[in-house]
């Protein structure tokens, strides 16, 4: 039995597809079915049901994967502490980031954290909240940029920053005439919205009690799949919708006419890094919190955490 072999049946586990687990291990599919089978022939007991697809694990090979999964992850935290006992910080970061942050936080950072880290590479990829926590589990990304609190206990969540919540209204709204707004003063029947399976919607549902919209008719239902649509729907077909603090940061003064903010206590979304809890590469996700932290603006930094919007 070699480490190799387990981290073969997990691949095999977390793919669920041979070709798939031999493409993400870096070898052949012939290596990888050869070595999975050796380990069966010494324990003895077939790991996976062949005659499923995708392949899934047999009652037994859940438990050796189990196991398996356990023993690399010890052998994975030896390497990285030896790397950090020698302060080397080299590696690879797979991120997951949900669309409601990449476009005005990944600018921020990503750039300097390259050129200051030439030895970490980073891979990015935008999802959902529901993906980043299921892939984090899985192990098939390192860590995520998200809105918290998640409420799970097998994610780590380390808070980053508070971003204000932003109504963006047109001219012919009420809420233009206000030099403040309260979630009342959001006019339902002319609110846009994210489309479902973003946490942001979820936060501007709770915020603005959007459960009684129901008694509301339209003639017209759009759902945007991002933040810069729903402005535009703003700026183009009037209405309101509410946007995230960092997406203003490069509005004109034009659009910055449009903003209204919230009353006090102002309402915020809480962004954190979070990793699994069993996660190991943990200096690495040091020195990634340390460089958005550094590269968020400091109005950004001041905002505190009194009114955290539930997702």
């Amino acid at each position: 039995m070699t480490i190799t072999q387990l981290e073969y049946i997990i691949a095999l586990d977390t793919y669920r597809h041979f070709s798939t687990a031999a493409d993400k291990s870096f070898v052949t599919q012939p290596t990888l079915s050869m070595q999975i089978q050796k380990l069966e022939d010494e324990l003895g007991s077939k790991l996976f049901d062949r005659s499923k697809q995708p392949v899934i694990p047999t009652e037994i090979g859940e438990e050796v994967i189990q196991q398996a999964r356990m023993i690399v992850h010890e052998v994975k935290m030896m390497h990285q502490l030896i790397q950090d006992k020698k302060g080397i910080f080299q590696g690879e970061l797979r991120i997951g980031i949900i669309p409601t942050l990449a476009p005005y936080l990944l600018p921020l950072f990503l750039q300097p954290f390259l050129l200051k880290y030439p030895d970490i590479k980073i891979r990015v990829k935008e999802m959902t909240t529901d993906i980043i926590v299921e892939k984090l589990k899985s192990g098939k990304i390192d860590a995520g940029l998200l809105v918290t609190p998640l409420l799970d206990n097998t994610i780590k969540e380390y808070p980053l920053f508070y971003e204000e919540l932003i109504a963006y209204v047109s001219k012919k709204n009420a809420a233009y005439k206000k030099t403040y707004v309260l979630a009342d003063d959001i006019d339902l029947k002319e609110l846009w919205l994210l489309e479902e399976g973003h946490c942001f919607r979820s936060q501007i549902v709770n915020l603005c009690e959007l459960k009684k919209m129901s008694k509301y008719q339209s003639h017209f239902e759009y759902e945007a799949g991002s933040v810069e649509t729903l402005r535009k729907m703003v700026e183009m077909n009037n209405g309101v919708t509410i946007l995230p603090e960092m997406a203003t940061l490069d509005f004109s003064v034009k659009q910055m006419n449009m903003v209204r903010h919230f009353k006090s206590p102002v309402p915020v979304r809480e962004v954190s890094l979070v990793t699994h809890r069993d996660y190991v590469k943990k200096k690495l996700v040091d020195v990634l919190k340390e460089e958005i932290i550094s590269a968020v603006p400091p109005k950004i930094m001041l905002n505190k955490n009194k009114n955290v919007v539930k997702i």
